[in-house]
């Protein structure tokens, strides 16, 4: 009997499977915690305590709500909804530690306050993101091994788009046998619907999980973000410090317009409905910066920028529809990996992608498993020929 040839899509076959068996547990637990994680804000929010107001005709200035809150600690920066019956949030550091800031909801129209109060959802969140990002292990040991896990599922999602493709020359392709790749056959028996879950909704996710793992490398590996950057020629995560601090120009002894001002301003120079945040200037050597997101819009994550002197004028202003491209994915790399980019569109596709693909190592498996056995079928089949011979 002639032996077959090890052809390219022989190896290609070998690398999808076997790397797929030894990483399946792993990629179960990323891609199962990374489907519950998608929705977690929606989720939380259902628990969540919901604070409302009642609106009145007159708003309490910002700079009085800040010194309403000046005894629970330095007062960072303060948030602003559209919706009237939402309170503002200001972010407070109550300690050294507390470098992010408490959150603090105040009735912008009364002036009484709350602190954000726990969501009894938070342990179990963290819990899951812990298990998501380093599989609850030491951060040195768990970090690395999801990042090689991933590189392992970004090689598996790109070998399995090319053998979703008929073993056939390119000119050969038609219709008819691209045709079977693209459906589920309900009738036929278990092994062959397991089969098309594994190849068809690979195929159909494949897109989806490339970009996801693409983009979670980024977290992973130092090497990786700074080869991420380089191929963008912009610095990613670069934006985390707040750039550099710029003083006020404005003499001190000089009056300062007041946040109502400040946010005409705002209103007239990104006139578009989004949320609003300020952050508090510690004194009056430093001048306002202000975002605005587009949260209202398609493109939900995208935020506008203002800095602004004491006096008023506009010392910058980077609109994020006019950053270069490269620049608007270099900022966008976490709502591009979470699927927060669209808003609901996004995320559903996310939610999706990522349950087929808790799913694709366990029918990957079966896949393996019902070959084996058909293998050892046939080979004790042959044995038993030979006997009789």
């Amino acid at each position: 009997m002639k032996k077959k040839k090890y052809t390219l899509r022989k190896f290609i076959n070998d690398i999808h499977l076997w790397l797929g068996i030894g990483s399946g547990i792993i990629l179960v637990i990323i891609c199962l915690t990374g489907t519950v994680l998608t929705f977690e804000e929606e989720i939380k929010s259902l628990f969540a305590e919901e604070v409302i107001v009642s609106p009145t005709t007159e708003i309490l200035p910002i700079e009085k709500l800040k010194e309403t809150l000046a005894s629970e600690g330095e007062v960072m920066r303060v948030t602003i909804n559209l919706e009237k019956t939402k309170p503002y949030e200001f972010s407070v550091k109550t300690n050294e530690e507390d470098r992010r800031g408490t959150s603090f909801f105040i009735d912008q129209y009364k002036g009484n306050y709350v602190k954000k109060a726990e969501n009894p959802l938070d342990g179990l969140f963290m819990t899951n993101f812990k298990l998501h990002r380093w599989l609850l292990l030491d951060l040195k040991i768990g970090r690395p091994i999801v990042g090689i896990a991933t590189i392992i599922f970004l090689i598996i999602s790109i070998t399995g788009i090319v053998l979703w493709f008929p073993n056939k020359k390119l000119k050969k392709l038609k219709w008819k046998s691209l045709k079977p790749g693209f459906k589920i056959d309900w009738r036929g028996k278990w092994k062959r619907i397991n089969h098309d879950l594994h190849v068809t909704l690979g195929f159909y996710t494949a897109v989806f999980l490339v970009i996801m793992s693409l983009t979670g490398l980024f977290w992973s590996f130092e090497w990786y973000r700074d080869a991420g950057s380089a191929v963008l020629g912009t610095e990613v995560f670069g934006g985390r410090g707040g750039g550099p601090k710029i003083d006020s120009k404005i003499p001190q002894n000089e009056d300062t317009l007041s946040f109502a001002e400040i946010l005409k301003i705002t209103e007239s120079e990104l006139v578009f409905e989004g949320t609003t945040v300020f952050q508090i200037p510690k004194d009056e050597s430093e001048i306002f910066s202000v975002r605005k997101y587009h949260d209202q819009d398609f493109l939900q994550t995208a935020s506008d920028e203002l800095k602004i002197d004491r006096d008023g004028s506009i010392i910058s202003k980077e609109l994020f529809s006019e950053k270069p491209l490269n620049v608007q994915i270099a900022s966008s790399i976490k709502a591009i990996h979470t699927g927060t980019i669209f808003g609901w569109f996004s995320k559903t596709i996310y939610f999706i992608s990522c349950l087929i693909a808790t799913s694709l190592p366990i029918t990957g498996t079966i896949i393996w498993l019902n070959k084996l056995n058909k293998k050892n079928r046939k080979s004790k089949k042959m044995q038993k020929v030979k006997v009789k011979e």
